[in-house]
């Protein structure tokens, strides 16, 4: 069991919002996430003891860097408070989080304040594509590819396919559900996109072919916004709580976590794991350090699940490595409708990267705050009902970097 960190409050911006075209830039997406988080825990600025931010890419497409310098322009109250940023692909914001949590369990600090934000629609396609390439070993992997990431993720769709067989149609599956549960969640990003049941099909005019096996609705999007969480100690929670006619069972907690790191190049992992029945052993592990720690013995202690999807292929690979199906056999659960928001294990009803987006520093913060959403009621449409304990899984890169939180609420 580790000490319980509370989460207090959060938000998450449009993520429609396409900054550049309004004039806007990283700061404004920054700002737009934390003062409604700190609106929404019911705290003033000045209550903040500390500051993280997760963000990958700031300098490549803003030319910016040094971010943890923006949270004093967002509030005179902020100014002095110690922060700092976090780096690391598509995880950076769970890492900032790993970070903050860090501090409070320490004892340093009892009320944190962590955002995630980036901005990636200022530069055409190819650009961005080359940009984001920054979280794979550059010059040895995915040169030869137009659109470097996508092809990472057909290489793992292979790996599925060369050990157990894969179906395109369980992909588009995926696709099809993330992007029906991000009709429910009014700061989607796809929420009014409209599709014909050929945009989830192997028709090339419809879903044309990005790279190998991955199509145009394998992605997740390409995406301006920000998210911020507070996090408190249990003292911090319990005086907050009681200030507010709550007891601290009702406050949503991070009660585990998981980390792992592998090696950069995508190649290295899989030789790693050739031996092993799941594709990413070391995922797997990271989910099971979380588990642990909030002491949870399974995926069946949880009621649902904010998995990365920044292709299909990635949810695919979650399904089997939380323990969903056995190793190889995710298609039982996409065919059972297990991960649908009334099946055994709801996966993404939020609609995940590919529905909601993923603007890249974010995603993490955006996941943690979703949890807590859903663990307090408070999701909405897309609420799962009953839900006490939800689990997060953020990868970075090719699962470079993966950490794993679970969320919950009472006892």
């Amino acid at each position: 069991m580790v000490k319980p960190v509370y989460i207090l409050g959060g938000s998450q911006t449009d993520f429609a919002r396409h900054a550049a075209r309004a004039g806007e830039g990283l700061f404004e997406l920054m700002r737009d996430a934390v003062l409604p988080a700190l609106a929404d825990a019911r705290l003033e600025p000045g209550q903040v003891d500390a500051c993280h931010v997760g963000n990958f890419t700031g300098e490549l497409f803003a030319g910016q860097g040094q971010l943890g310098g923006m949270f004093a322009a967002i509030d005179p109250a902020l100014y002095g408070k110690p922060a700092g940023r976090h780096e690391a692909a598509c995880a950076s914001g769970s890492i900032a989080l790993l970070a903050a949590t860090a501090e409070i369990e320490a004892g340093r600090y009892d009320c944190v304040l962590v955002a995630g934000v980036e901005m990636e629609r200022n530069v055409p396609g190819k650009e961005a594509a080359r940009y984001l390439g920054a979280a794979m070993w550059v010059g040895t992997e995915g040169q030869e590819a137009t659109y470097p990431w996508p092809s990472m993720f057909d290489r793992v769709a292979a790996e599925y396919e060369r050990r157990y067989g894969l179906d395109y149609a369980h992909l588009a599956a995926i696709a099809e559900l993330n992007i029906a549960n991000a009709r429910r969640n009014p700061l989607a990003q796809t929420r009014d996109w409209q599709f014909t049941p050929e945009s989830f099909s192997q028709d090339d005019t419809a879903n044309p072919v990005i790279e190998g096996i991955v199509r145009r609705q394998d992605c997740a999007q390409v995406t301006d916004g920000g998210a911020a969480v507070i996090l408190a100690s249990e003292a911090f929670a319990t005086d907050w709580a009681a200030a507010r006619g709550l007891t601290l069972d009702q406050v949503p907690r991070i009660a585990g976590w998981g980390h792992r790191t592998a090696h950069l190049r995508l190649e290295e992992k899989l030789q790693m794991s050739r031996n092993h029945p799941l594709v990413f052993p070391h995922v797997s592990d990271a989910i099971q350090d979380a588990f642990s720690r909030a002491g949870i013995g399974s995926v069946s202690d949880l009621q649902g699940i904010e998995t990365h999807d920044c292709f299909t292929p990635t949810e695919y690979m979650a399904i089997d490595h939380f323990g969903i199906t056995p190793p190889g056999e995710s298609w039982r659960a996409i065919e059972a409708g297990d991960i649908r928001p009334e099946g055994r294990i709801p996966v993404n009803p939020s609609g995940g990267l590919i529905g909601v987006g993923h603007p890249v520093g974010a995603t993490g913060v955006r996941m943690l705050h979703d949890a807590a959403r859903q663990v307090t009621g408070r999701a909405g449409d897309c609420q799962i009902p009953g839900a006490q304990r939800f689990a997060t899984l953020n990868v970075g890169g090719s699962a470079t970097t993966v950490v794993s939180f679970v969320v919950a609420r009472g006892d």
